[in-house]
Order: structure tokens, then C-alpha cells, then sequence
């Protein structure tokens, strides 16, 4: 159904003038309404004099831009034809409206009570009244014909310029940008036009820099509205990884495209088989799928055995199906719901006869039998990759709904929808920029502010916003679920809760806090990343076999670790507690200086036997042995990997150096500040209190801090606000020169 309906089918107002071109010229600004100066409350009293400035000359209103005229026009088209053509769309004698007649409806809304940005909100207003019809049918019919991606397209320009004088600033914006960066405006280029040339298809590129774009604030307020092309809690990351490459920019078949790979993607993961001997859950959709025909193989290992088989991934499991002489046997199931067990899922190296050679597969170890899924690639391991970030997803929405106690089924299935939709965002964009893939967590939700910091702040605040609403709007994303699907049917208890809302005429903004929210952590992450880039552009140098050495020779040391742990985990209480009076009764009575001579003493026995049996002649040199029984290959990979880690431990004192360096220099001052207020609390602390007070308070923290109930009462957010903490503080940067280059 084409939303450009031609004028003969509108209403006396709006037929005598048909819509203007989809230009974003600069009209006049002389006539505006009260509102837009600041009268807004006069406007909406008596309705008189805004109407008269409104209705303005007899094709649209001086006040808003022409595309703002032109959405609404459309808004008030596509609501009498609905009307005209559905017998029982459950809006009869409310759809029969004029232009002029949305505007009255707006004001009479607006009572008495002043608003700002008067255009805007008008815009709003009769775009959500489209809107709450368009999630009311197929949706996946109007992506494929193109209507609703220009409708909606021009709903977020008309929302990003609502009046002429927008229109002029945004001009002059960009021409500015333009000038700072020394590149010429095009003569023919239109208002919104962008320097670049997009690579969105990998076949040709698609050239729009005559045509109008849309900045990243209009895009989230859409998604806050109708969650298709984004969700509002990620829009900004999603926005981003989308326009990359165009200046942060949205071009309109950019967009076009973008929306119709999402239809493909669903209707695609939709027809997907479900795996063998297994009934899917009422709310349960397939996320992804690989090891079929048309996709690139899944291997099982067990021991040095390997399955060629199929792998589905849903929102509620795993299923893996080995593949048969003729079809799949049973699939095995990973149940990713139950929060009761803690998932452990890694990457893991495999290879021929058990060699771990190549770094292509993930391992499920909270299993009781391992299980180890290897997706085969020529070069990276991107797949892999893909599939670890799909999975956490899934476990960190099941435990996103037990952490916040999310028990009502409308709300759970409403998260459900979230994850599903974020899912097939990224399945279209990663189709459509197949170049330049975009990261997996700019548009997943959990995986996105799990690292994050403060993350877990805007999921707390998602969690609080979900549980305010009692029922589904006709804007949530279950019902833009059900949109793309006609024969998918979404849980009983969430398709009755829509009759509640059937009157509703308005969509809530998300909360302010939740914005703010999600600000903040931007801008925490725009800190960290800034904080790690001396740490990432660290010249990185080769480790020598010396290290090899120094591992053999610390290894005796990492046996105390174990009975160490013993200990202080009182998994012997009396023992723990004997050890603990015998400290805490040195400490009190000071005998320090006699625990000093008694070690020194064992010392000087032992050195005294080791002369006395000639140690010394027997023992000539130490030898650390390297014997195994592994083969020589897998030896090889072992000593690989264990350089590898002790090169991360090297890398990681260097930092911890370089950012202790950052904190003594004041290079960070938000830092030093807190640095000197938290040493300044110590000093005072150590002159006042006594000192051997102080050691008894932190030897008897240090064991009770493994009782269980000391773990029960503890707070894991402390450690994750440390960690970020630290991670936001810049190093010092590092750079290696040789003498006779100085």
C-alpha cells in the first residue's frame, strides 16, 4: 500500500493542494506560532489564534518546514484510507480526520498547560497516530514496497527539522563542519547532503549526496517510539556502527536497506526447521542457525573424535543435531534458561588427533560432559566469535529477568521481543555492510552494557521502566514482533493484555533517567576508551626462552597457594580458627620481633643441615624438568601458551606502573584528587589508631571475608565501581628508542 496517496482521496483541506516534493528548502521564517516564542500556553488555551497561524496560507502551516507539512498530510491520508478500506479495524469513527482536525485533537490534549517546541510536538503527536495503525498489520508488506521506510524516514526528518528555522540551522551545521574540514559544498547539494559515498551494497555504491539525511538524535527518538530499526535503550551504539562510514549520517536507502535485510533475516529465521526431536516453548524463536546446506559446517568434538552436525540457537537453548546417513539424529540440548547453573562457556582450541592447533571453537564446561563446537573458517575466527556473543546474550537476558525478579509473563515476553529484534538488527546489518562488519554488542542489549561501565545502572533502570507498565502498547516491541510475523503467535497472556490498551491514543516517552543513564555510561566508555589508548599502542616485545626458567623456578612457591586457600576458607574451622588467635594474639602482644628470630633461626637450621650434608656438592645446579607425556606438538603449543601468559602478566605490571606513574605526576587530576583525599584518610587513620589496632582489624577482615556469611552480605558491585574505576585512569604512554637514534 503506497502512503503518497494522491491528493483526490483526502479531505477538502488537503486535496485542493497536494503534498509538497520531499525537498528540505528553506522557507519562510516570518510567521510563527505563539508557542515557538515562547506562548505556547496562549496557543493551546482558546485554540483561536493558533489555528489561524496554523491553518496559514491554504496548503499547510508557516510554521513547521515542508516536510513536517508533508508527514502530516500523510499521517491524515493514511488514517481516512485505513479507515476507508478496513470494515472492523476496531477504530471506526476515529480515523475520519482532517489535518486541521489532528491539530485540534493535539491542542486539546495540551489543555492549558504550556509546552515547548510546539512543531515538534505536533509532529509527535500525528506520527504516533499513524504509527499505533501501521503496528496494527503487516508490517513486513510495506518494508518490502518501500512505504513504510520513507514514511517513517521522513517522520525522523520532519522530527529532526519541524520548523524552517531548523531547517536553516541544520544547514549551516553542516556547511560548517563542511568548512572545518576544508571540503566544498556541492552547488546542487540540498540542505542535508553528506560528503560521503556509501559501500552499503557490495556491488555498486550507492551515491545520495543530494538527498536529505538524518542525524542521530532523531534516530533515537523513533526508536523510543516504534523499536523496528533500533531499541532505545542501545540506539546511540547502533546508530553508530550503522553510519561509520558516512559521518554519522543516515541516508535513506541505507535505511531502506537496512529495513528490508531485517525482514529478510526474520522471515529467514522463522522457516528455519526446528531441530530433530524437539518441541519448541511457546515464546521460543531461532536466533541463529549454522550447518545446514546453504551455510558453513559446525564440527562436535568429543576426545580426538569429531561430528559434523547442525547447530540452533534459540532464546531459551542451544541444540546441536549430528548429522545422520540420512538426516539428524536427536538434538542435544543446552538449556541456557535455568539461571540456577553458573554457564561457563570459553574459547577453545582443536585440531587433528586432539592437537589443539586452531582457535575456531567455544567449550560449554559447566556441563557435566564437555561440550566443544568448532566453526571452521579459512582465516579469523569470526564465526566463533559470533556464536560466543549470541550465546552470552541469551544467558545474560535470562539472568537479567532473575536478577530483577521480572516475574509477569506481558513483561518477560516484552524482553524476549527486545533480544529477538536486537538479534535480527544485527543479522541485517552484517548482511548489508558485509565489508566492514559492524560489532556484534552495538546492537545487543546485554552483551552491550555487561562491559560497559556502569552498565549494570541503565539495566537496573530498564528493568524499573518495564515493571511501570501494566499492559503492551501497540508501540512495544512485542508488537513489532508480531507485526513482521502474521502466522507467528506471541504468548496468550501477552495477545489478551493488548484489548487493555486499545484506547490509548499516546506513547510514553522513555523515563529522563534512563537517558541520562545511558548518557552517562557513554560517556564513561568514551573516558575508558580514551584512558586505554597508551595501553593498547604499547610497543609489545618478544619474551625469551629465559621465562621458561623463571616459571620453573617460582613453581614450587604455587603449592603454598592451595594450602593457603585451605585455610582461610574455613573449610577446617578449627584449624582457620587456631591460626587466627595465634595471629591476632602476636599482633596484640606485639611479639613481632620474636616471630622474626624464630624464622631467622629456622633459617640459619636449615642452611647449617644443607652444610653438613654437603647439599651444596650434590645439588651443583638446578634443574627444572620438562618432560611430559604429552607429544612433542602438544608440548610445543603448551610452552606457547604459557608464554603467552606470562607475557599478559609482564604487560599487565607495566600498566599497573605506567597508571601508578599517571596518578604520582597528576596527569589524570580527577584521579590524583581521589588518590590524595583516600592517603590523606589513611595517614590520619595510622596516626590515630594505633598501629598493631590496625593489623588486627585487617587480619581478622581478611578471614572472616571467606565465611559464608560475609559472602552472603557483600556487595558485587564494589569490585566492578574499583575496576572501573581503575581502568578510566590514563597511563603514562611508553615509547622505545634505541641510544643512537636520540
Amino acid at each position: 500500500m503506497d502512503w503518497r496517496l494522491p491528493p483526490q482521496t483526502a479531505d477538502a483541506s488537503t486535496s485542493a493542494h497536494p503534498p509538497p516534493a520531499m525537498d528540505m528548502g528553506v522557507e519562510s521564517q516570518k510567521t510563527k506560532l505563539p508557542a515557538e516564542a515562547g506562548g505556547a500556553a496562549t496557543a493551546a488555551g482558546d485554540g483561536t489564534e493558533s489555528k489561524a497561524a496554523a491553518t496559514g496560507a491554504c496548503g499547510g502551516r508557516k510554521h513547521l518546514s515542508s516536510i513536517a507539512n508533508h508527514v502530516l498530510r500523510q499521517c491524515s491520508l493514511w488514517r481516512m484510507e485505513r479507515h476507508a478500506n478496513c470494515k472492523k479495524c476496531g477504530y471506526c469513527g476515529t480515523l475520519d480526520r482532517s489535518v486541521n482536525d489532528l491539530v485540534a485533537d493535539f491542542e486539546l490534549g495540551l489543555k492549558t498547560a504550556p509546552v515547548d517546541n510546539y512543531s515538534r510536538k505536533l509532529v509527535e503527536f500525528c506520527s504516533l497516530q499513524a504509527l499505533q495503525i501501521i503496528t496494527s498489520h503487516d508490517i513486513g508488506e510495506k518494508i518490502n514496497d518501500g512505504s513504510l521506510s520513507r514514511f517513517t524516514f521522513d517522520m525522523m526528518l520532519a522530527w529532526e527539522t519541524p520548523t524552517p528555522s531548523d531547517q536553516q540551522i541544520t544547514m549551516e551545521s553542516i556547511a560548517k563542519e563542511r568548512e572545518d574540514r576544508k571540503e566544498p559544498l556541492g552547488a546542487n547539494e540540498a540542505v542535508m547532503g553528506d560528503e560521503t559515498s556509501l559501500f552499503y551494497s557490495d556491488i555498486m555504491p550507492l551515491l545520495v549526496n543530494e538527498e536529505p539525511t538524518v542525524g542521530e538524535e532523531a534516530y533515537v527518538w523513533f526508536g523510543s517510539v516504534f523499536p523496528l530499526a533500533c531499541d532505545v535503550v542501545n540506539a546511540r551504539f547502533t546508530f553508530e556502527a550503522l553510519t561509520a562510514t558516512t559521518a554519522n549520517r543516515m541516508h535513506y536507502p541505507a535505511y531502506d536497506r537496512f529495513l528490508k535485510e531485517m525482514d529478510k533475516s526474520f522471515k529467514f529465521l522463522q522457516n528455519l526447521p526446528t531441530p530433530t526431536g524437539i518441541e519448541f516453548a511457546e515464546d521460543e524463536f531461532i536466533l541463529h542457525m549454522e550447518g545446514t546446506a546453504g551455510t558453513q559446517r559446525v564440527v562436535r568434538h568429543i576426545g580426538t573424535s569429531s561430528w559434523p552436525g547442525r547447530v540452533a540457537l534459540t532464546n531459551k537453548a542451544l541444540y546441536f543435531e549430528a548429522s545422520g546417513t540420512i538426516s539428524y539424529d536427536s538434538a542435544i540440548k543446552v538449556d541456557l534458561s535455568d539461571t540456577g547453573i553458573e554457564h561457563q562457556i570459553n574459547t577453545a582450541s582443536t585440531g587433528p588427533f586432539g592437537v589443539p592447533l586452531f582457535d575456531k571453537a567455544i567449550v560449554f564446561e559447566s556441563l557435566s560432559e564437555p561440550l566443544v563446537l568448532e566453526f571452521p573458517e579459512m582465516t579469523s575466527s569470526t564465526r566463533r566469535d559470533m556464536w560466543l556473543t549470541l550465546i552470552r546474550e541469551v544467558i545474560f537476558i535470562h539472568r537479567f529477568i532473575s536478577m530483577y525478579s521480572i516475574e509477569s509473563p506481558i513483561h518477560k515476553w516484552e524482553v524476549h521481543s527486545r533480544i529477538i529484534l536486537g538479534v535480527i538488527r544485527l543479522h541485517a546489518a552484517r548482511e548489508m555492510l558485509r565489508m566492514s562488519p559492524p560489532p556484534a554488542s552495538s546492537f545487543l542489549v546485554f552483551s552491550l552494557y555487561d562491559d560497559l561501565p556502569k552498565g549494570d545502572f541503565v539495566l537496573e533502570q530498564l528493568a524499573s521502566n518495564l515493571k511501570q507498565t501494566s499492559t503492551i502498547t501497540r508501540l512495544s516491541a512485542s508488537y513489532v514482533f508480531k507485526g513482521l510475523s502474521k502466522s507467528y503467535a506471541i504468548p496468550l497472556s501477552a495477545e489478551i493484555a493488548k484489548d487493555h490498551d486499545r484506547n490509548s491514543s499516546s506513547h510514553e516517552q522513555p523515563l529522563a533517567s534512563l537517558e541520562n543513564k545511558i548518557d552517562q555510561v557513554k560517556d564513561e566508555a568514551r573516558e575508558v576508551t580514551a584512558a586505554n589508548v597508551a595501553v593498547d599502542g604499547m610497543k609489545e616485545e618478544g619474551i625469551t626462552d629465559s621465562l621458561l626458567v623463571l616459571v620453573g623456578l617460582v613453581g614450587p612457591i604455587g603449592k603454598l597457594r592451595p594450602v593457603i586457600q585451605q585455610i582461610t576458607s574455613w573449610e577446617r574451622p578449627l584449624v582457620t580458627g587456631s591460626i587466627l588467635a595465634v595471629t591476632l594474639l602476636t599482633i596484640y602482644n606485639e611479639w613481632f620481633s620474636y616471630m622474626l628470630a624464630a624464622s631467622l633461626i629456622l633459617a640459619i637450621g636449615v642452611m647449617v643441615w644443607a652444610r653438613k650434608r654437603k647439599i651444596g656438592k650434590i645439588c651443583s645446579e638446578v634443574i627444572i624438568d620438562t618432560s611430559s607425556d604429552k607429544t612433542t606438538m602438544e608440548s610445543i603449543v603448551e610452552a606457547q601458551q604459557s608464554l603467552k601468559k606470562v607475557h599478559e602478566y609482564i604487560k599487565t605490571a607495566n600498566v599497573v606502573i605506567l597508571r601508578l606513574w599517571s596518578i604520582a605526576l597528576a596527569r589524570s587530576p580527577k584521579h590524583t584528587e581521589t588518590m590524595i583525599w583516600m592517603l590523606t584518610g589513611c595517614a590520619v587513620a595510622v596516626a590515630v589508631i594505633p598501629f598493631k589496632y590496625i593489623l588486627i582489624g585487617l587480619a581478622a577482615g581478611g578471614f572472616v571475608a571467606n565465611t559464608r556469611m560475609a559472602k552472603a552480605m557483600s556487595n558485587p558491585q564494589g569490585g566492578r565501581r574499583w575496576r572501573e574505576w581503575w581502568e578510566s585512569i590514563p597511563a603514562v604512554p611508553v615509547r622505545t628508542v634505541d641510544k643512537n637514534e636520540l
